[in-house]
């Protein structure tokens, strides 16, 4: 069977199974709420009834969904969650903390310096180095801004 590129496509487009994206994205909003929502509840419980100051509840907030997310994803619970809700679980905090403990995970066997070590920041460390050159770039453009 000889096609060309346009009649491969069309062919391809034929075949495969529709995704459903509303169904996807009601996921992925439910999820991520849901995320933050409980975010939302340790803030007040950090705050008003562990009667911490606002700043050291958010860190400690922060420092929780880390902790959590590392730890369903040593479990192998995290993915089964974000297979199901995508960007829901991606998007807050817990979504970085996935990206540099499922590498470690996953090559834990070769050992804890060319395995753990070495491929902690495959996913993630592309996302730091970009993150810091951007905001460095933007600091610069603001702090010359405000020069003139």
């Amino acid at each position: 069977m000889n096609m060309d590129k346009k009649q491969y496509q069309k062919y391809v487009r034929a075949r495969a199974p529709r995704s459903p994206v509303a169904k996807d994205c009601v996921w992925a909003f439910c999820v991520g709420g849901g995320i933050c929502a409980f975010a939302q509840l340790l803030l007040w419980v950090y705050g008003e009834v562990c009667g911490m100051e606002k700043e050291s509840s958010a860190t400690l907030v922060s420092v929780t969904l880390v902790a959590l997310a590392v730890l369903l994803t040593g479990l192998g619970v995290f993915d089964n969650i974000a297979k199901r809700a995508g960007a829901g679980t991606l998007v807050p905090i817990t979504g970085f903390a996935n990206s540099i403990a499922a590498p470690a995970v996953e090559f834990k066997t070769e050992g804890f310096i060319l395995g753990v070590g070495a491929k902690m920041f495959t996913i993630a460390g592309p996302v730091i180095v970009y993150g810091v050159s951007a905001s460095v770039v933007y600091g610069l453009i603001y702090w010359l801004t405000t020069l003139l």
